[in-house]
């Protein structure tokens, strides 16, 4: 059992790695438009930043409801980063009792 495990866990920990690039690509995206730096208005920086808005919102969206309002600052991808880096340290905790 323990053997299909650490794999398993260690698969999780490089999609959680990725998913944290994809949420940082995200906010750096955000500020590229904010600044009108890209052009939404462009074929592929409108799907690059439709994919990344359907793949992060789903879970950024209970954390922007949980924290309290900061304006026009935005504190969950933070916040969903921790929590994130705290599940990996969970998980690699986990690897370290089982071997």
């Amino acid at each position: 059992m323990d053997v299909v495990l650490i794999p398993f866990i260690q698969v999780v920990n490089i999609v959680l790695d990725l998913y944290v690039w994809v949420v940082v690509a995200g906010v750096v995206l955000s500020w590229l438009t904010a600044f009108n730096v890209v052009n939404t208005s462009n074929k592929a920086v409108y799907m690059i930043s439709d994919f990344i808005y359907r793949i992060t919102e789903p879970v950024l969206r209970p954390i922007r409801n949980i924290l309290p309002d900061f304006g026009t600052v935005d504190l969950s991808p933070i916040a969903l980063i921790l929590i994130i880096m705290f599940t990996q340290s969970f998980l690699n905790q986990l690897v370290m009792r089982l071997i």
